[in-house]
């Protein structure tokens, strides 16, 4: 039941790309996505319901479950005598004769805490077991148990526009002009160095929502650029960002895309401005963010980047 809405196609990807090698990187992508999912449970006859509820759930049909129906999720049982708990990506996943009663759409978080409320009968989870055999052991759901509290327990905070903004600054300088560039590369650079501040700009408009686009407090002319064609490899943007915005503490005051023309390439450096001074950070494609070294005066940041991004005029 509830089969038919649910698409677990990105979740199924995720597990078989772990499954052709284990990488540990590639078992977080999948845990990332596990998290947000919902999954399916083979169970007994959920109790509580009505007979035509009942019947429903027979039929393989949808049903609204009431909130006191008690729900039995049927367990594997290990050679060594141990039980497992399983999940499924997809009813394809669960084999013609392993038939259960009913099949239930349960969000993981969900899967997780009846694990842990049964810790003493209960050792794992296990992810496609018949197919991929995933296995959740109770260490891996801990961690979620732990991420499911913290997300329940985070509260909206009122933003003032001040913040706001300072946020917005950043996610441009940060997230979307790095990730403009890295997707276009040369093209991306171009477009940048020949429209400029209009061309940060969209960026800044782009994080308002539709109707207050006109709210934004940046104008084209509080950004200053320039390019340096340093050999016939070698380009470098500096890219000034509006100084209110960019003097406080926290913020990305100035950014540097290098273009290396041999290896199609850019390398993204910011300026940023942090409580122990300021630095230069990185950002890498995919969105990694790191701060690298203390930054130097002005006069010698060329100097430095062209060293960070191992180049040499």
């Amino acid at each position: 039941m509830a089969e038919n809405r649910l698409d677990n196609t990105k979740l199924e990807a995720a597990v078989a790309e772990f499954v052709k090698d284990r990488q540990r990187d590639k078992y977080a992508d999948l845990m990332e996505l596990l998290e947000r999912s919902v999954v399916l449970v083979p169970t007994l006859a959920p109790q509580g319901l009505d007979q035509e509820m009942q019947k429903q759930v027979q039929q393989g049909g949808q049903v609204k479950l009431p909130k006191d129906a008690k729900i039995m999720p049927c367990l594997l049982r290990k050679e060594d005598g141990g039980q497992v708990f399983p999940i499924f990506t997809s009813m394809p996943q669960i084999p013609k004769d392993k038939k259960s009663p009913a099949v239930l759409a349960i969000p993981f978080f969900s899967c997780v805490a009846m694990v842990m409320g049964n810790k003493e009968k209960v050792e794992s989870i296990v992810l496609n077991p018949f197919t991929h055999n995933v296995v959740l052991p109770k260490g891996i759901l801990e961690v979620a148990e732990k991420r499911r509290n913290a997300m329940q327990q985070t509260k909206t905070v009122k933003m003032t526009e001040g913040q706001f903004q300072e946020l917005v600054h950043n996610r441009v300088a940060l997230h979307l002009l790095p990730n403009y560039l890295f997707a276009h590369k040369e093209e991306g650079l171009r477009s940048l160095q020949k429209e400029e501040g209009e061309f940060m700009l969209q960026f800044y408009r782009e994080m308002y929502p539709e109707g207050k686009k006109d709210a934004v407090t940046v104008s084209p002319d509080d950004f200053s650029m320039m390019t340096l064609n340093l050999t016939d490899n070698l380009q470098m943007t500096r890219v000034d960002l509006p100084v209110e915005m960019a003097k406080k503490k926290g913020m990305c005051y100035r950014v540097y895309a290098v273009w290396l023309q041999d290896r199609q390439e850019i390398r993204y450096y910011t300026f940023e401005r942090t409580e122990e001074g300021n630095y230069i950070g990185q950002i890498m494609p995919g969105g990694k963010h790191e701060l690298v070294e203390p930054a130097p005066d002005n006069g010698a940041e060329i100097e430095a980047v062209m060293n960070l991004a191992g180049t040499v005029v």
